[in-house]
């Protein structure tokens, strides 16, 4: 509260010394403002002009304002105030001064004292600013505000109610002169403090090491690489450096308020492995750390695998290298060899590079081979190789098939080769009695066939060759017979002399120009079997028959080897002039064929009356070797007839009895052919004369007959 006084001015008891007074407070808080009011006497003079002083000093103010104020009070405004006045009345003038009035300012507050919890702080460390004064007891009720600055600078939030302030970590340069301000919430009054000196001391860097942190295990290539550089001690601003020894030169660099930092390589290479270390500073003298090996493990690339042979190609028994190699890859290498993706064999390689593996070669390594390396950070498989084995060809095994039992001409035959081993291509070779007869070949293994169509002349030892060029092999030799079905046989009646009489004996001669032994030859009297004679190694054979008058006639003979029946042309024997005491003279031809309708009627009755009369005992019939015709059953036959007119007629005596034609029938080849009528062939029977000694016949018109040759193409039809 202000406290105001008059100020009552004691003079002389003259008039003129209280006519101009000065009201102003005694006593004011800074702040506060100050109110000066220069008063007049009441009387008839006007005021014209008021000055006012404060220790003898005018103050600016107006000169017609008789009251001023001094708007916030300073303990400088303290002082002795007086004010003077020129007053004025008609044309009169006066000037008169008030007496001194002292007026005391008074603090508010004192000046603030910074307080400082330490002038000489670590790096680091917290310090505590404070800012102490009070307000005068007489206004304890007016509300302060603080603020704290730094070499001009406010610190903190600005102006707060707290007369403290907290800096929770001093470094070097938050060095300097401090201060603080404080002020009335109605910002009337500000008092500063006086300035302090605050120095911030540095902690040097010690004990710097190095070390790897890789969260995700071992430095692999691809990966990230950390490097941790790390101090014991060691304040403000550190600057941290890492270097690699081979090339000395700075790696990276960083600079933080930290006891440590982090160096990340994101991509690390394999030639990012070597030997580094790592500087700390913090403006002392740099510190260097131990040297740190850094090793970057690298996954192994995609094997190769070779196959390293002995020789051009692989075969049974050699020795193939399997050799497989990573171009890329930390040891240690785990090499693994598949056949066929069964394991052959694992190996270790602690130094890195490639692995080997033998294999003695078999038939059955034939394949795909690959390899796989693996170091522990994942396996990796080698592209799949192929690996021909050749075999040499075995010994080959010849078979002969044939479409029947018996192998006969014009057959076709297979000629079957194959090797049980070797390995393809390969290629045959058939052999007939060492002769080539040709050559195939079987691409993908297996055997072969080579087909023959067989003829007289394919009879003997048979042999194929296998080769697929390591080594021909030859099999064991196969014989084969072809069975040649006998031709037609040739009949030959063969006499005993140049004349044959009744009771000589006739040599009936069969032979085949080919066929294969053993032959069966049957002999026919008009179709009748008279014998048979085995030819065990071929050629023909003979029947002998001792000759009677009945013997005239048909003959003929057919041969048989179990391929068909082949029998031979008719040959016709006759008796010229029959007598029981002359010569017989005989002529032989070959029979005539009378194809027509009635000619084979009257043929078939005079077979039947023929057959009668001789199995009567009429005809009577002589013979060597003697025969059943039941032992024989004639086998069909075919073939034309053949006119033999080259056989000279034999002349005996004659006989004394009257010549009769006889008659006799041959069946045609085609006898025992299916659904077909017997052929009637007629034959003559000439008389010789009695008289007649040169054997000459003399023939008699009414009775003689002409042998008529047989057509072919009729009897064929």
């Amino acid at each position: 509260m202000l406290l105001w006084s008059l100020l009552v001015i004691f003079g002389p008891l003259s008039e003129e010394a209280d006519w101009l007074t000065l009201d102003a407070p005694s006593v004011v808080f800074e702040g506060d403002s100050i109110d000066l009011m220069c008063q007049k006497k009441k009387d008839w003079w006007e005021i014209q002009t008021v000055v006012y002083y404060r220790d003898g000093k005018q103050l600016q103010f107006p000169d017609q304002v008789s009251s001023v104020s001094i708007p916030r009070a300073a303990p400088s405004d303290s002082g002795q105030y007086s004010c003077s006045a020129t007053a004025g009345k008609y044309f009169l003038r006066k000037s008169k001064s008030s007496r001194s009035v002292r007026i005391e300012v008074l603090e508010l507050f004192p000046r603030p004292v910074l307080t400082v919890s330490s002038y000489w702080p670590t790096e680091g460390s917290p310090v505590t600013l404070t800012c102490e004064t009070r307000p005068a007891p007489q206004r304890s009720n007016v509300q302060l505000q603080f603020c704290f600055f730094r070499d001009g600078k406010a610190l903190g939030s600005g102006w707060s109610s707290s007369p403290a302030l907290r800096v929770p970590a001093m470094w070097t340069e938050d060095s300097g002169s401090y201060w603080c301000q404080a002020e009335t919430a109605t910002l009337t009054v500000r008092k500063q403090s006086l300035q302090s000196r605050i120095h911030v001391q540095r902690v040097p860097v010690s004990n710097v090491s190095l070390e790897i942190w890789a969260p995700r295990g071992p430095v692999i290539e691809g990966g990230s690489l950390v490097l941790l550089c790390s101090v014991a001690k060691g304040t403000g601003n550190i600057t941290f450096s890492w270097h690699r020894e081979a090339t000395r030169t700075s790696v990276g660099r960083k600079t933080q308020r930290s006891l440590s930092a982090e160096l990340e390589v994101p991509a690390v290479q394999e030639g990012d492995a070597g030997r580094y270390y790592c500087r700390a500073d913090n403006g002392h003298d740099p510190v260097q750390s131990q040297l740190l090996s850094v090793c970057v493990r690298s996954p192994v690339s995609h094997p190769v695998l070779t196959l390293r042979e002995l020789g051009p190609q692989a075969g049974v028994g050699d020795v193939v290298e399997l050799h497989c190699e990573a171009q890329r890859g930390s040891p240690p290498i785990l090499y693994q060899f598949y056949h066929e993706n069964v394991t052959l064999a694992n190996i270790s390689v602690p130094s890195g590079g490639g692995a080997s593996f033998n294999l003695s070669l078999t038939t059955e390594h034939s394949g795909n081979y690959s390899c796989e390396a693996d170091n522990g950070l994942g396996a990796r498989r080698s592209e799949v190789v192929p690996l021909n084995v050749t075999v040499p060809a075995s010994h080959p095994i010849l078979t002969v098939k044939t479409p029947r039992a018996l192998a006969v001409v014009g057959d076709m035959v297979e000629l079957r080769c194959e090797a049980q081993r070797g390995s393809p291509p390969i290629r045959y070779r058939y052999y007939h009695e060492d002769v080539i007869l040709g050559t195939n070949s079987a691409p993908s293994g297996g055997g072969a066939s080579f087909n023959l169509s067989l003829t007289a002349e394919h009879s003997g030892n048979y042999a194929c060759e296998a080769d697929n060029s390591l080594g021909a092999q030859r099999s064991e030799a196969v014989k084969l017979s072809v069975t040649v079905p006998v031709s037609r046989p040739i009949l030959t009646l063969n006499l005993a002399g140049p004349q044959a009489v009744v009771g000589d004996l006739l040599e009936l001669r069969c032979e085949v120009q080919r066929g294969s032994p053993p032959i069966l030859y049957w002999f026919y009297h008009e179709d009748v079997i008279l014998g048979n004679t085995s030819a065990p190694s071929g050629r023909g054979a003979s029947f002998n028959l001792s000759l009677t008058t009945e013997h005239s006639g048909n003959y003929s003979c057919g041969a048989d080897n179990g391929l068909g029946v082949q029998r031979s042309y008719m040959v016709t024997l006759n008796f010229t002039g029959l007598s029981t005491s002359k010569v017989i003279h005989i002529t032989v031809g070959v029979i005539g064929c009378l194809l027509s309708v009635p000619g084979l009627a009257a043929t078939a009755y005079l077979v039947s009356y023929f057959r009668t009369q001789r199995k009567s005992g009429r005809l009577p019939a002589t013979g060597t070797p003697s025969y059943s015709p039941k032992e024989h059953q004639e086998p069909s036959w075919s073939g034309p007839c053949s006119t033999d007119r080259h056989k000279p007629p034999h002349s005996e005596p004659p006989a004394v009895m009257e010549p009769q034609p006889v008659y006799s029938n041959a069946r045609s080849p085609r006898t025992h052919q299916k659904n077909e009528e017997p052929a009637v062939i007629y034959s003559e029977l000439k008389k010789a004369q009695p008289e007649d000694t040169a054997g000459q016949a003399h023939e008699d018109p009414a009775e003689n007959y002409e042998n008529l040759p047989c057509a072919p193409s009729a009897l064929d039809h």
